[in-house]
């Protein structure tokens, strides 16, 4: 009896026997030309950037990122002579607790920003994990309706480099947008370490964003992120969860009343909001747009821009030295040797310190 199995056209998949010739290369591979991305000068950066072109800022916002030196030259010639087009945006920084919805909030308010005649941009700051060297964060796919408006432009944070690093690059970024026609900036931060002090020390208003949960809201809140805030928001504040967010709301307010008043003279308010079914967004945008009048009218907002350029001075300076300094070949073969040292307890750490310094001293 002949076997089903043995014929092919009773086979479910049939292979054909193909052919007895070599591979070969596809002849007219030759014929396609590998795409080279322009490289522009940096006239060409400024007066793209100028008009406000979103590929070339772009592009000059990654020579910022870049840590080769000869796109630092290039980025900083840039910064330089894009500076007298900058400082006529509102920076607004916004922190939360991961989970705090940011993403979706910054979505919801960067639409109604929009919708104002505005210009956005949303950045981000997120030092690298010291153990995988990763961002943790993937806002721009979040945010679905910023991400395909023409008037946004949505940065994620650079995926390497210490908090002082990323939080500089961050701000030479703010100044390429506003002179790129960007006047309202988002910097987000992931809501973890000290990213929340390098935020505050580059915006005009310092939003929290917080939860409503079981009462215990206040609980492992740091003392310095509140009294940073500008303003406090709850979000999810929809559906069963309207009571609890303004229970959350009677407890921070009843607590910033024990923090002295800010410089600014400005007592930060507490408001509720969704920022996924879009409730309360305008008076949440409001609130931000009262304080900065007020604080125009008083002369603290020119303060705080001056205390901030002042700042940035000095970080830049720390970290120009740190990386100099550890990027010199005679300092990493020396601190090879003294770290042995260290470790074998042939000499204290103090001493190995005060030793490489002097050495490097000297060299300079």
């Amino acid at each position: 009896m002949e076997h089903f199995e043995n014929d092919d056209q009773f086979q479910g998949l049939r292979v054909n026997k193909g052919i007895s010739e070599q591979p070969t290369v596809n002849p007219y591979l030759n014929n396609f030309k590998k795409f080279k991305r322009k490289v522009y000068t940096v006239s060409e950066y400024v007066e793209g950037i100028l008009k406000g072109n979103i590929s070339i800022l772009g592009q000059a916002v990654t020579l910022i990122e870049s840590s080769k030196q000869e796109h630092q030259i290039i980025a900083q010639e840039v910064i330089e002579k894009c500076l007298p087009y900058t400082g006529n945006s509102v920076r607004i920084g916004i922190t939360g607790v991961p989970g705090a919805g940011k993403s979706t909030s910054i979505d919801s308010f960067g639409m109604h920003i929009l919708k104002g005649g505005n210009k956005l941009a949303v950045l981000a700051i997120d030092p690298s994990s010291e153990v995988s060297r990763g961002s943790i964060l993937g806002d721009k796919t979040r945010m679905e309706r910023l991400s395909i408006e023409k008037n946004a432009f949505i940065r994620p944070s650079p995926s390497a480099g210490s908090l002082g690093g990323v939080a500089r690059k961050t701000r030479e970024t703010i100044i390429l947008c506003e002179a790129a026609g960007f006047n309202r900036i988002i910097v987000e931060t992931v809501g973890v370490g000290q990213s929340e002090t390098a935020v505050h020390s580059m915006v005009d208003f310092f939003l929290l964003i917080q939860l409503a949960g079981t009462g215990d809201e206040l609980q492992g809140i740091k003392r310095g992120i509140m009294e940073m805030a500008d303003g406090i928001v709850i979000n999810k504040a929809d559906g069963n969860n309207v009571e609890k967010s303004r229970l959350a709301q009677s407890h921070f307010q009843n607590a910033l009343h024990l923090f002295p008043l800010p410089d600014s003279g400005w007592a930060p308010k507490v408001l509720t909001y969704s920022g996924y079914y879009e409730i309360g967004i305008e008076e949440v945008l409001s609130m931000i747009d009262e304080y900065i009048d007020f604080v125009k009218k008083n002369g603290f907002f020119e303060y705080r821009r001056n205390t901030q350029s002042r700042f940035w001075m000095y970080e830049t300076i720390n970290e120009r030295l740190k990386s100099n300094f550890y990027n010199n070949a005679q300092v990493q073969e020396q601190l090879k040797t003294l770290e042995q040292d260290v470790l074998n307890s042939k000499i204290s750490s103090f001493a190995a310190a005060n030793k490489v310094l002097e050495s490097y001293l000297k060299y300079l």
